[in-house]
Order: C-alpha cells, then sequence, then structure tokens
C-alpha cells in the first residue's frame, strides 16, 4: 500500500465558461492574488505568495454551461482560511458581491460555509479548530459531527 502521509493538495483546476467574471469571484470576492496569465484562455491565482492554488481555463469550455446536478464530478474545492475573523470577511465579501450560502456547518473540527462559483462549481470556505479542541471518541478516533452554523453570530464575533 502507497503511504500519502506527506502528500497535500497543490492546487484545483477549472474549466470555466467566462475567465474573467472567474477571476473578479476567486481573487475580488475570496481573496486570492492572480499570479499569472496565459492570454485570455487561462489564469493562475495563490495566496501567500505560492505560484497557485487555483487554476481557470476556457480551453474547452468557454460559454459552456455547467454540469447537471446528477452527474459525477467535483463536489468542491475547499479553501482554508487562517482563523475565525478572516473566514468572517470572505463570507462578508460574498454576500456583500450578491452570493448566495447553500449551506453552513459546524463540523467539531471546522466552521465551514458552502455555495457555487459563477460557473456552479461548489465551494466551500472554513477555518479549522486548534487540532486540541477536536472532538473525539472514547478510543481516540475524530468524533466530527454536521451541526449548523450560525453564520451570523460567525459574522459579528470576528
Amino acid at each position: 500500500m502507497q503511504n500519502a502521509a506527506h502528500a497535500s493538495v497543490g492546487h484545483v483546476h477549472l474549466k470555466v465558461a467566462d475567465l474573467e467574471r472567474a477571476i473578479v469571484f476567486y481573487r475580488d470576492v475570496l481573496g486570492f492574488d492572480l499570479t499569472a496569465r496565459y492570454g485570455r484562455d487561462a489564469a493562475f491565482l495563490g495566496a501567500g505568495g505560492y505560484h497557485h492554488h487555483i487554476g481557470l481555463n476556457t480551453w474547452h469550455s468557454k460559454g459552456g454551461t455547467p454540469p447537471a446536478g446528477n452527474h459525477t464530478g467535483l463536489y468542491h474545492s475547499a479553501f482554508l482560511y487562517p482563523d475565525r475573523a478572516a473566514l468572517a470577511a470572505v463570507i462578508r465579501r460574498v454576500l456583500d458581491a450578491g452570493y448566495t450560502l447553500d449551506g453552513a456547518a459546524d463540523h467539531g473540527v471546522s466552521e465551514a460555509v458552502y455555495l457555487r462559483d459563477p460557473d456552479g462549481n461548489g465551494v466551500e470556505l472554513y477555518r479549522d479548530r486548534a487540532p486540541g479542541d477536536w472532538p473525539r471518541n472514547t478510543d481516540g478516533s475524530l468524533a466530527m459531527v454536521n451541526d449548523p452554523l450560525d453564520v451570523d453570530a460567525l459574522i459579528a464575533d470576528a
């Protein structure tokens, strides 16, 4: 069996219908930096000086429509924010930009909100709790939950 203990997710690369619209969402709303462009067909965005966490392209999807909800594909990409205040700030930008949340959850280990990007791709925005605060079963395994998250309180507290 292969050991993935030191592997991590490097980036997500999405097919989009409108590159400029997608850049505005990921840069201006979610807060990523535009790090590179390949003409009018592709762009790369990152955080913290990294070359890219998000790739966007229209190579096979320019002007396309989102896939039907019952098809296979990416459920969502998840973006980790460093703390509760940063999560609250991005949620406020999302709502101010006119996007609606599909849901919000307290997972015990994290607090998360869910929405769709302009191309219908699922997006999770979340912050982790400190590992010492994660809920555990008596055998030490994680006891993750799917409890409601009060988004208004999260924004007000931050």
